[in-house]
């Protein structure tokens, strides 16, 4: 069931079609985080009044919690969540690793990871039991969940990094997507390669000759957007994408802020994902088209206006800035969900407008005009 059809070019920016057994997902696109099942503070309906496509499950932490048994009983996520759109899997390698230095709820257990050639061991965030995973297990568990697109186990280095540790992450994870690649069932779900490397270039560029080599469904880029420097993402991204084929949709794991999703879909990247739009929203940061807002600033006190008028969300059409800024000084959760219904639909509409610039065969006008607006007005 799974296709990818390239409509147009526009410099590297590219339209396209990404066809899955729960719908077809129009290119470049957004993919809200539900890591757990659920995208953080809206319902099913008023997550998909801001029109998202396409959404994000994580196998960590869905298989500590509800665990395999509860989706095997549900028969899968989309069933469990009442689902009916495509849904993206990360493998959780990145969980795994980041969560490593963090102790769970109670602060009794720390997590901790030990790395190995057949899979790696860790300790649950939650309760501090031992785990492992290999990358047949990873497969295995994702069938279960029966996600659309899935992810094999990576090695996902922090940053800074050492050359041996970032070469051994790029060999690990090709050695691992091999096992992956054997495990996976032929199911129709699309199983995407991912590019480590850290910021060396010599390692990205063999790690995404040799994955390209597998031909896999499609390609990730990983180990970006863990804490480097904005120029190192967007360097290291030019130089896997020229190496990826043109036929395969191409997805910048966990990115990003809207500059950077323009900058990356300038460079050819179709897929992307990030918590920002929804974490910030909790904590009070509003995106418009003319820059990001804090709508607890006492400017907003008196203030009528919607979070950005060009913006057609429900709370854009139903509420002001004053109302906001008062859910949000006085804790009230109602703020947190209308602030998150905003920042998804907000970039749902950056994508739509991208979408529309390049068939139009105007991409590098609209990159223009967006830095524009948001610089002339804070």
């Amino acid at each position: 069931m799974f296709k990818f059809e390239l409509i147009k070019k526009d410099g590297n920016a590219r339209l396209g079609r990404i066809f899955t057994s729960h719908g077809v997902i129009e290119t470049p696109v957004f993919m809200p985080v539900g890591t757990q099942g659920t995208v953080k503070a809206v319902t099913k309906d008023q997550l998909l009044s801001t029109k998202p496509q396409i959404i994000l499950g994580n196998t960590y932490h869905l298989y500590l919690r509800p665990g395999m048994d509860v989706l095997k009983h549900f028969g899968g996520l989309h069933r469990f969540m009442n689902w009916e759109l495509p849904i993206l899997t990360d493998s959780g390698g990145f969980q795994v690793f980041s969560l490593a230095k963090e102790k769970n709820v109670q602060g009794k257990h720390k997590a901790e990871v030990i790395l190995t050639e057949e899979g790696v061991k860790f300790r649950s965030h939650l309760d501090g039991s031992w785990h492992f995973f290999t990358p047949e297990l990873v497969i295995q568990i994702q069938e279960i969940i029966g996600s659309d697109i899935i992810m094999p186990l990576d090695v996902c280095p922090p940053y800074p990094v050492s050359r041996t540790t970032a070469r051994d992450a790029v060999e690990k994870t090709i050695r691992w997507l091999e096992r992956s690649k054997k495990a996976k069932k032929d199911n129709g779900q699309a199983l995407f390669g991912i590019v480590q490397g850290s910021t060396y270039t010599d390692l990205r560029i063999e790690s995404a000759v040799k994955t390209v080599e597998m031909d896999m469904d499609g390609y990730s880029i990983g180990g970006l957007s863990v804490g480097e420097p904005a120029e190192f993402m967007y360097e290291m991204t030019q130089v896997v994408v020229e190496i990826l084929p043109e036929n395969k949709p191409r997805y910048l794991m966990g990115v990003g802020t809207p500059e950077n999703i323009i900058e990356s879909v300038d460079k050819g990247v179709d897929m992307f994902d990030c918590v920002m739009p929804t974490r910030n929203a909790r904590n009070g940061t509003l995106f418009t088209h003319y820059g990001r807002l804090n709508i607890k600033a006492a400017k907003h006190k008196l203030s009528d206006e919607p979070i950005d008028p060009d913006c057609d969300c429900y709370t854009c059409r139903n509420f002001s800035r004053g109302y906001l800024r008062h859910l949000y000084n006085a804790e009230e959760i109602t703020g947190m969900i209308l602030g998150t219904i905003h920042n998804l639909r907000y970039y749902s509409l950056l994508m739509e407008k991208i979408r529309k610039s390049i068939k139009e065969g105007r991409f590098s006008q609209f990159k223009k005009d967006f830095y524009h607006n948001v610089d002339v007005v804070k």
